[in-house]
């Protein structure tokens, strides 16, 4: 971009290149010159202070857009580390119960110890397991999918919880999909 303080094509010389002086008053002029000369060389300076903040401003939004993109790209990361032992565990838990001589008690242990790893990895982001019996229903985290006659619980209490239902910090994932008493 053309500096109009500076090209010549866009701003006429104060005096041609073959003209003198002119004899009365060449003292003002000089000084009319000079002050002129100090307006471009300060107009110089303003025209590249813009230009260096302009490619400033243009670095820091591709940085940033760059940045951004890396966030979006490794987000689940750390969560992605979390559910990793639990993979392991589902896979050597899986291979243990491919032999005939696998002691059923060890499987059951086995696959509690990994849905504790699960629900841990899952407790440390934020998941929290909706998990209503016994509580009164609440629409808001509940999908009541029956409705059942019961004398020993009072109407509208969750009685039996089919589907767990999940939080991420506080927002619903997933409700419980739950079955509903109502007065005999």
């Amino acid at each position: 971009m053309a500096n109009p303080n500076t090209d010549p094509e866009l701003l006429p010389s104060a005096l041609p290149a073959d003209a003198e002086p002119p004899v009365a008053g060449s003292a003002a002029l000089l000084a009319e010159l000079a002050e002129l000369a100090a307006a471009r060389a300060k107009a110089d300076e303003h025209w590249d202070q813009l230009l260096r903040a302009r490619a400033e401003l243009d670095n820091l939004r591709k940085r940033q857009a760059l940045e951004l993109e890396k966030a979006h790209k490794y987000a689940l990361d750390s969560f992605v580390r979390e559910l990793l032992p639990v993979q392991d565990s589902l896979e050597l838990g899986h291979d243990a119960a491919q032999d005939e001589g696998t002691d059923l008690a060890r499987l059951r242990e086995g696959t509690a110890m990994t849905l504790k790893l699960l629900s841990d990895a899952m407790a440390r982001f934020g998941v929290v397991p909706v998990e209503p019996l016994g509580e009164p229903f609440n629409p808001e985290f509940h999908q009541a999918m029956t409705m059942q006659p019961r004398d020993d619980v009072a109407p509208n209490t969750v009685t039996t919880v089919m589907q767990k239902g999940y939080t991420l910090n506080g927002r619903l994932v997933r409700p419980a999909l739950v079955m509903v008493s109502r007065a005999a």
